[in-house]
């Protein structure tokens, strides 16, 4: 059993038991699957209800937070306990395309030399970490949510706002991959 869940799980598994997420939440509690709305809620939490966006009953989110806490936990578990020791198997097409930006370890797939506290003061890294995440968090609350809850909660719902922000995602997902990561890697 244990070297089952050491194994990457297709997509025919991983996929639906990804999508049984929605009907589960929906049916035992009537909430909402999204991750984003999290950090909303431990804003909630630790500051004063002086701001009026953070100043609502929190505490009837809470199973949200556990459900956060639990990701951060199953990836700890994953990482530390149920880590395949054997090396990640890449397309050599992409592997060539990689090795042209320097990225020649598939375990470790954030470079070592632009994810590290030195390159955040360094252009590429600036760009990469700060910006960035900056135009993440700017996006995800820009479209009222992050790419999970619109594309699995979102969706299943049949909610029209959902489907553009999906297509959006994906199309911003494509051109970042495609056009603009490789010439920021190549700084």
């Amino acid at each position: 059993m244990l070297e089952l869940l050491k194994q990457p799980w297709p997509w025919y598994i991983a996929g639906p038991l990804i999508g049984l997420t929605v009907p589960v939440l929906l049916v035992i509690g009537n909430k909402s699957f999204g991750i984003s709305s999290s950090l909303r809620h431990i804003c909630a939490a630790c500051i004063p209800a002086g701001i009026p966006f953070f100043n609502y009953n929190w505490k009837k989110e809470v199973w949200n937070l556990v459900f956060v806490l639990g990701i951060g936990l199953g990836g700890f578990i994953a990482i530390h306990l149920l880590s395949n020791p054997e090396p990640v198997a890449v397309n050599p097409k992409l592997a060539r395309e990689l090795a042209a930006y320097g990225i020649t370890d598939y375990n470790n797939l954030f470079p070592g030399d632009i994810m590290n506290w030195s390159s955040l003061f360094t252009v590429r890294g600036f760009i990469l970490i700060v910006v960035g995440g900056f135009l993440v968090g700017f996006g995800t609350r820009y479209a009222g949510g992050c790419t999970s809850g619109h594309a699995i909660m979102g969706l299943s719902n049949l909610q029209w706002p959902s489907l553009i922000a999906t297509i959006c995602f994906m199309t911003g997902g494509f051109i970042m991959a495609n056009f603009i990561l490789p010439n920021i890697l190549l700084l």
